[in-house]
This record gives C-alpha cells, sequence and structure tokens, in this order.
C-alpha cells in the first residue's frame, strides 16, 4: 500500500469514526426521537394486522385466531424491545446500578458461545471464538457485558449473508483488554436506520406477517446502545471497515475496549 492509500485509508477511518460520534451525539440528544422511530415500524405493522381482521379480510375464524395470537406475541417482544432501550436509558443516566467485578474472559467467551451457536447456524453462519489465556480478566457487569457483545453477534448474524463471524481477544495491557469482533459485511451495513414502514394499503397479509416475525432493533441502534452500556463500564467501542487487498467486499471490525482488572 502506498502513501495515497494510506492517506485514504485513514480518511474512510476517519469519516467512520466521525459518523458514528455523531450518531452517538444525536443518540444521547434525541433518545425519545430515535426509540420513537425505532418502534414506528413494527407498531405500524401490528396495527396494519389489526386493521385486516377488523376488516374481515380474514379466509376463516382459525386464520383470524392465528392473526390475533400472532399478533399478541409481536406485542409481548415489543415489550422487551421497550424494556431493553429503557434498562439501558437507566444505566446511563444512573437510575440502575451495575455490579462492577473481575469476570475471567474465558468463561464470559464460554457464554456467549452457548447464547449464539446455534442462531448462527441456523443461519449457515459460524461464530468462531478464540478462546483467552485463562488467567485474563476484566472489570464489567457480567449480565450487561454479555448482554451487548450477543446483540452484536446478533446483528451480525441479521446482516450476513454468509461466513464467519470471529471474537478474539487481541491486546492486553496492564489497564487494558480489547475483544475485537470481525464480520464478514461492510461497517455501512451498520449506519443504516431502519427499513421503511410497509404499504398496508396493499393489504399483503404475507408481509405484514414476515415484518411481525423478525420485530427487532435496528444494527445501528444495538450499536449505539452496546457502546453506552461498555462506557458506563468504563470501556470503549469502536467500528472499522477492513479493506482487503484481494478486491473482495469490505469487512467490518467492532473494536471493544474494557477495562482490565488485576
Amino acid at each position: 500500500m502506498n502513501e495515497i492509500d494510506e492517506l485514504k485509508e485513514e480518511l474512510k477511518q476517519a469519516q467512520l469514526a466521525y459518523q458514528m460520534a455523531a450518531q452517538m451525539s444525536q443518540f444521547k440528544a434525541g433518545f425519545l426521537a430515535r426509540t420513537s422511530h425505532e418502534l414506528r415500524s413494527p407498531l405500524s405493522s401490528m396495527i396494519g394486522l389489526h386493521q385486516l381482521i377488523l376488516s374481515d379480510l380474514c379466509e376463516s375464524p382459525e386464520e383470524q385466531k392465528e392473526f390475533i395470537a400472532q399478533a399478541y406475541h409481536s406485542a409481548l417482544k415489543l415489550m422487551k424491545l421497550i424494556d431493553e432501550i429503557v434498562a439501558v436509558s437507566k444505566t446511563e443516566y444512573g437510575s440502575n446500578s451495575l455490579y462492577l467485578e473481575s469476570l475471567e474472559l474465558a468463561e464470559i467467551f464460554t457464554e456467549i458461545n452457548r447464547l449464539t451457536h446455534l442462531q448462527a447456524a441456523n443461519r449457515n453462519l459460524q461464530v468462531e471464538l478464540v478462546n483467552p489465556n485463562p488467567q485474563i480478566c476484566v472489570f464489567a457487569d457480567r449480565s450487561r457485558l454479555i448482554q451487548l457483545i450477543f446483540n452484536l453477534i446478533d446483528s451480525g448474524i441479521t446482516l450476513m449473508k454468509r461466513g464467519v463471524i470471529k471474537v478474539s481477544t487481541t491486546e492486553v495491557t496492564i489497564d487494558s483488554v480489547k475483544i475485537e469482533i470481525d464480520f464478514e459485511c461492510p461497517a455501512t451495513l451498520w449506519q443504516e436506520s431502519t427499513p421503511p414502514e410497509p404499504d398496508f394499503q396493499t393489504h399483503d397479509l404475507a408481509e405484514i406477517r414476515a415484518l411481525l416475525q423478525e420485530i427487532s432493533l435496528s444494527a445501528n441502534m444495538k450499536l449505539l446502545m452496546s457502546k453506552t452500556l461498555l462506557e458506563t463500564m468504563g470501556g470503549s467501542l469502536e467500528l472499522k471497515e477492513i479493506n482487503h487487498s484481494n478486491g473482495s467486499e469490505p469487512s467490518s471490525r467492532i473494536i471493544l475496549t474494557c477495562k482490565r482488572a488485576v
């Protein structure tokens, strides 16, 4: 890589960092507005389904009952998403206390593998965790750390069409431990907002049902929430785009810097 290419790469990474910083600023300044934006699409899907039920467009009472049950379970999923958002907000502003303790990183990786390997396999993907030295410990809240790493991998599984998600420990200093999560998808996908709301005037039951099945927060929202959680524990999160010399599609890397426990 010549000097011009190096400068271009540095500029791209700087632009990515700036975009994430700007999004983080907007996220904190307009938390309510951002949350409303995230929840608008699934709420609209649920309302659309109810409108179709009330319009007697179901083919049978059994189908109507099925749709009502689906709407109910979707409402429960939506409530869970709201709880996640509120929990992050309360943690950031001190309403929810953190239980910071020394944690063996190897044990955290084992739990992450348990939570994600089947989910990845169902999408023909693989989560590869490189077990760290058993003596490496981080200072964090166990449930929050597992939650944020899981959310990032969960988003990666949604964004990727194929490949491997690799989780490894790359740099250990006296004060910190870096965890890198590599995804075979461009970093730009992490910047995309929620999908547009469906048009219920078409009365497309299949589309509405599919949307209700996939109620979740956007990858960008999960990224910003994970960054918020990690910062409350004294760490940091960085998103990078990785270019490859063979000309293949760029990949993305999320670097988590955690406080090291000694």
